[in-house]
């Protein structure tokens, strides 16, 4: 597939940024002459830095409205002013007037806000002018909100969206013709309406758009979708949706929980599997005959397949057509039974977090032809956000009692519900209890352990 060309636009946040520390500063200098000391710059900046993540205010998009901007500008002048006077609190000095520090906060905000303003429309007249700037689109779906969508595009070239193509099954060109499109043709951002796509239609889209950086948003069913866990942005009055950035998506959240990961299985690996591969191998061979290890085909992060490693607990004979385990399986070999109840089977898992197929932490991956089956039972939209993470050894929703057999509707929709739960509520400390409660879980037992 043809990268997509993006040009230097990438640039253009950091320069915005850089910009209003520059003009801070220089207001500060000039205007706070009496408080120009290093500590008082560096305290400011970052004040400024923080406050600005905490308002989130450079998350300004080409379809932002200017009211929506105007409202940031006033949350970051309001903060900026906490700021400067919780200053004068920590030096415990105040050599700068009232006056001046309005004054202050006058012009900085105003040279700002008049650059982030200049930048904003010059941007729309780049876009509509000059043609640059560009977002290529590809949409799937033909219902009444789809239409709006591309009348909003076609009547806004100011906010430089450029229509590739439109696909449904209810068109001359079907989503089949549109994935391939998708694949062999530049495109920057693609909008879905997932109503009117097929779960494994909708698994390649999303996983081929997160493995090639490509910007994915839903189209709702404004009728049906509850969007309390999705972020929704407004084209105007057109609600549409895209996965937010959680805890977990947070690149910094990331790298902590990646590194605690690796830590953790490196000590399970060497202080644990190094000397119980052994020993299962000889007791799983002297009963029945097959290999040491289970491997089964899961879907990981972003609908991703990976194989995923367990001790073999079933003789291998007949075990093609059913995958689920129940009660009394008569397939489950003596020591399999000891391995089950007591999870040990699971540990090889910990060679997957290692490579980076999950986590010890996350929603339990699924077996593919059930992620499909699934998702056909609840909210689509959920089902998606849910495998936007890496899937784990175990999860909130184990500790709550849904772990194994599926044996009712009620089953699955609890799952799913805990899983989106932690993506929305991570935390380390989340993470810490829910391994702490899997060890007591262990320890005593589980009734769906078999």
């Amino acid at each position: 597939m043809p990268k997509a060309l993006k040009g230097y636009s990438f640039l253009i946040r950091p320069l915005i940024v850089l910009f209003d520390l520059v003009a801070l500063c220089f207001c500060a200098y000039f205007l706070l002459g009496k408080s120009t000391s290093l500590f008082f710059y560096l305290y400011l900046s970052f004040g400024w830095l923080a406050s600005s993540i905490w308002v989130r205010f450079y998350k300004v998009y080409r379809f932002t409205s200017v009211l929506k901007i105007i409202r940031l500008i006033v949350k970051q002048a309001f903060l900026l002013m906490l700021v400067l006077y919780s200053y004068y609190g920590i030096v415990k000095s105040r050599t700068i007037t009232g006056v001046e520090t309005l004054l202050f906060l006058g012009v900085t905000m105003f040279i700002i806000s008049l650059a982030k303003l200049t930048v904003y429309f010059l941007l729309q007249k780049y876009r509509q002018y000059f043609g640059g700037n560009k977002r290529w689109v590809l949409v799937f779906g033909s219902s009444a909100q789809t239409q709006e969508l591309l009348n909003y595009f076609e009547s806004k070239p100011e906010m430089g969206y450029y229509i590739q193509g439109v696909f449904a099954d209810s068109l001359d060109k079907k989503i089949v013709e549109g994935i391939k499109f998708l694949k062999e043709n530049r495109i920057d951002e693609v909008y879905c309406a997932l109503h009117e796509v097929s779960n494994t239609e909708t698994n390649e889209i999303v996983n081929f758009c997160e493995s090639n950086g490509i910007v994915l948003k839903f189209i709702p069913n404004v009728e049906k979708v509850p969007v309390s866990n999705l972020k929704t942005d407004y084209y105007e009055y057109l609600p549409v949706l895209s996965i937010p950035n959680m805890p977990l998506h947070d690149s910094a959240n990331v790298i902590v929980k990646r590194f605690i990961d690796i830590i953790i299985s490196f000590l399970v690996i060497m202080g644990i599997l190094s000397w119980l591969i052994p020993l299962m191998y000889v007791l799983i061979k002297l009963e029945s005959k097959g290999p040491l290890f289970y491997k089964h085909k899961r879907n990981g992060v972003n609908y991703g397949e990976f194989m995923c490693y367990k001790f073999r607990s079933l003789s291998i004979e007949g075990n093609e057509q059913r995958l689920h385990v129940s009660e009394k399986d008569e397939r489950v070999t003596k020591i399999g039974r000891f391995l089950r109840r007591t999870s040990i089977d699971e540990i090889p898992q910990f060679i997957n977090v290692l490579k980076g197929e999950m986590s010890v932490v996350g929603p339990r991956p699924h077996i593919p032809r059930y992620t499909t089956a699934y998702a056909e039972k609840i909210d689509k939209y959920q089902f998606v956000f849910r495998h936007s993470v890496r899937p784990g050894i175990t999860g909130l929703a184990q500790i709550k009692g849904y772990r194994g057999e599926i044996k009712s509707d009620e089953d699955i929709i609890n799952r799913i519900k805990f899983d989106v739960f932690y993506i929305e509520n991570w935390s380390i400390l989340m993470d810490i209890k829910i391994m702490f409660d899997t060890l007591l879980i262990l320890l005593k037992g589980h009734d769906k352990a078999y």
